[in-house]
């Protein structure tokens, strides 16, 4: 089975899944909400930041290299089989989703 995932403005914790895959899309989110160094406790953990203020279709490569590193070294259940962007042009924003499976 396969399921998209995209960083969310409104994403919550919770603090106890229901179930495994839960966790593990949980998990995805917030790598993919997290900017590498700003975890104290874990300065290697989320996305490098480094294509900021970049061109998009620059940005959107370097992003897509630092997804996959950072889900493979934090969430190595999940298997990245798609990433694409969705781009909200009125607010300048670009939101990668994946499409993942589950290996766990």
């Amino acid at each position: 089975m396969t399921y998209l995932i995209s960083p969310d403005d409104e994403f919550k914790i919770n603090l106890a899944p229901a179930s495994v895959v839960e966790e593990i899309l949980q998990n995805a989110r917030m790598i993919l909400s997290t900017v590498k160094n700003s975890c104290p406790l874990d300065r290697n953990f989320g996305v490098n930041a480094r294509f900021l203020d970049m061109p998009q279709p620059v940005a959107e490569s370097i992003l897509v290299g630092e997804i996959y590193d950072a889900i493979e070294e934090s969430e190595p259940r999940l298997e990245i089989l798609n990433i694409s962007f969705e781009r909200v042009e009125f607010k300048g924003k670009t939101k990668p989703l994946l499409e993942v499976r589950i290996n766990a």
